[in-house]
């Protein structure tokens, strides 16, 4: 998303504020904890599948995005199978979609910038237009050389926003692609890393809890200076010696209903995700990363919320 719609300095100094040593030992043990030798062989193999899955039903960039940012920072290569986001002290740079859609799968794979990436933000987000915009957000917060990466998700209904969930990531996404997923069916929207589920964010409108289910929405990734905010609350500035930073992108794959004249066309496979749900293996799934990788939920923050956590935070794991 575009800087200005990013959660508060506030929230996310909360979040990063803390022991540098600390933040270290701890990515380490859960690394080591989640590479025993029965757990990293069939996570490799069901990384290598999705990869393969992924890659035979991928969209050609050429055809499906544009490069709208950036001045020529932005580039598509290998005949529409790669596309690279660059940054520099002059300007970052940004792609969206050709299409707009009402609920989808979105699959993308992304390499993100190596080395000190403090100060940088890589997002890839679907977003509509307006005042009472709805938007759906993958960002990659860059840090300093050998501390982890922290993914963070967020949720906008109508405008409004402040539904983040930060997760600390148990690869390292520089070194190779991986795969991220958005799904958004009209029960419910799920954030995927591999195939594995992070974040449900379910349709709770029964209880009075904004859902997106009415605006069109395009995709978005952007690669841009944050540097004010995205690294320890502002602290650690770009190392600008290290520019250009450089995101790539390939995959591409929308599986979704495309918005054209006014209404939306669905594919005759839709129900491969237009009613997907997370049974009890893949409930298993989020729950293991939440318990090891979460470092940051809206729906536990009482000094932010003093007057009640949102409605959502009660119901979203009984329901």
């Amino acid at each position: 998303m575009l800087p200005q719609s990013i959660q508060p300095p506030m929230v996310t100094a909360k979040i990063i504020f803390c022991s540098q040593a600390h933040t270290t030992r701890t990515y380490i043990k859960k690394m080591a904890a989640f590479h025993s030798p029965s757990s990293a062989s069939a996570r490799v193999v069901l990384l290598l599948l999705i990869n393969f899955l992924v890659a035979a039903f991928a969209d050609n960039f050429y055809q499906n995005c544009d490069t709208v940012w950036g001045d020529g920072r932005a580039q598509i290569h290998d005949g529409g199978n790669l596309l690279t986001l660059s940054l520099d002290k002059t300007s970052g740079s940004g792609f969206q979609s050709k299409n707009e859609y009402l609920f989808g799968k979105i699959d993308m794979q992304l390499k993100l910038v190596p080395g000190n990436s403090a100060g940088t933000v890589t997002a890839y987000y679907l977003s509509s237009k307006g005042e009472t915009w709805d938007e759906i957000d993958f960002e990659f917060l860059g840090n300093v050389s050998g501390q982890p990466y922290i993914l963070h998700t967020n949720v906008f209904c109508q405008g409004k926003g402040n539904r983040e969930q930060q997760f600390y990531l148990w690869f390292d996404p520089t070194a190779d692609f991986h795969n991220y997923s958005i799904l958004w069916n009209p029960q419910r929207i799920l954030f995927y890393v591999d195939g594995i589920p992070i974040r449900e964010f379910k349709n709770l409108e029964f209880l009075g809890v904004p859902f997106p289910n009415k605006q069109k929405m395009r995709l978005y990734s952007t690669l841009w200076n944050a540097d004010d905010w995205a690294t320890r609350g502002g602290l650690v500035k770009a190392d600008w010696s290290q520019a250009p930073f450089k995101a790539s992108y390939r995959n591409f794959n929308a599986d979704a209903c495309v918005w054209s004249s006014g209404s939306s066309y669905c594919r005759p496979n839709k129900n491969a995700w237009f009613w997907e749900e997370l049974d009890f293996a893949k409930k298993g799934q989020m729950r293991w990363v939440q318990d090891n990788y979460m470092v940051y939920n809206y729906c536990t923050d009482t000094k932010r919320f003093p007057e009640g956590l949102p409605t959502e935070c009660a119901f979203a794991n009984i329901l």
